[in-house]
């Protein structure tokens, strides 16, 4: 087959398609035949040998959709169209960047669909990770406040479209002002361009601060973002956009104010009846897709400069065209 393979740790030239061996599934595991995967800051830092353990060469890659070409157990038919994401593909074991790949059975969650490849592949890990982050880390409830640091990634659109469903007031940050209409237009209340210190701004807006905030710029932003919370407001870290892993000399006694909480979303990953219910929201039309730009499988090169240039507003996305 066919796969994008990482030889070692650098820029996106290092991506380099290659024939290797087909992989074969063992017990309690799901062939599938890749149709389409989405691009993820997590595989930057991958390939740019960020990610703590990941060996080389590796076939990096954290989520794909595709079909069932065999399941040892028997649960889904050939066929069958799925989606998988995390538990460790593209890290652990060779992962989506290929035209099959191998992955537990029950991480293959079967859909029905009338979206397209490159329509479903925006879906997974994009909706998984906000939805994790708002429902399960922040708790978010109707009727209050939440910002969400870093609104034009894919994450942050999802995650204002979603809160915005929930019935929350919601505000959103961008680095560019011609950006800020592309928020309101998803559903953002308020918009901040962000300098990196937006908590004076914000408070001259919202005096009593908000109750949540969505971080999905990183430890750069990470002490502001405290600082905008109210009274038993909850601060989520889920994302490092911006490329700053660890605080140094971070003080939680001096950061975290009385009374404010800090928080952590890692993934989960997503039963498929949860995957089901927004796949069909999004042929609904209830929530958007938010798919920025498509790339054949042969220019995953520029798609990962197109990403790490930060021109993606919203998923981007790579088809393979070859079945």
């Amino acid at each position: 087959m066919k796969a994008i393979v990482v030889e070692k740790a650098g820029g996106p030239d290092v991506l380099t398609i290659r024939e290797v061996p087909d992989p074969k599934p063992g017990p309690g595991q799901v062939l599938i035949r890749v149709r389409a995967f989405g691009l993820n800051r997590a595989e930057i830092f991958t390939r740019q040998g960020h990610s703590p353990g990941v060996q080389f060469p590796r076939i990096i890659g954290i989520e794909c959709v595709g079909q069932v070409v065999e399941d040892s157990s028997g649960r889904l038919a050939p066929g069958q169209t799925v989606a998988t994401m995390m538990g460790g593909m593209g890290r652990d074991f060779d992962g989506s960047y290929a035209e099959y790949t191998v992955v537990a059975s029950e991480r293959a969650l079967p859909l029905e669909t009338s979206l397209s490849w490159k329509e479903l592949a925006a879906i997974p890990e994009m909706y998984q990770t906000a939805n994790g982050s708002l429902k399960y880390s922040l708790r978010v409830q109707p009727k209050r406040t939440i910002l969400i640091r870093g609104g034009t990634s894919s994450v942050g659109m999802t995650a204002i479209a979603l809160a915005k469903q929930w019935g929350l007031q919601v505000y959103s940050t961008t680095r560019k002002e011609d950006r800020a209409e592309v928020l309101h237009r998803q559903g953002s209340d308020g918009v901040f361009i962000d300098s990196g210190a937006i908590a004076t701004d914000l408070r001259k807006q919202l005096p009593g601060g908000v109750d949540y905030v969505l971080e999905l710029i990183g430890t750069s932003t990470l002490n502001d973002s405290l600082s905008c919370l109210g009274e038993a407001g909850v601060v989520c870290m889920t994302g490092i956009l911006a490329g700053e892993w660890h605080l140094n000399n971070w003080n939680p006694m001096e950061h975290i104010p009385n009374g404010r909480y800090l928080t952590s979303y890692s993934g989960a990953g997503m039963s498929a009846n949860d995957l089901q219910e927004i796949v069909r929201s999004v042929e609904a039309n209830q929530l958007p897709l938010n798919l920025d730009r498509t790339f054949a499988f042969q220019q995953i090169v520029a798609a990962h400069e197109y990403m790490e240039a930060n021109r993606a507003t919203g998923k981007v996305v790579v088809v393979l065209d070859s079945h």
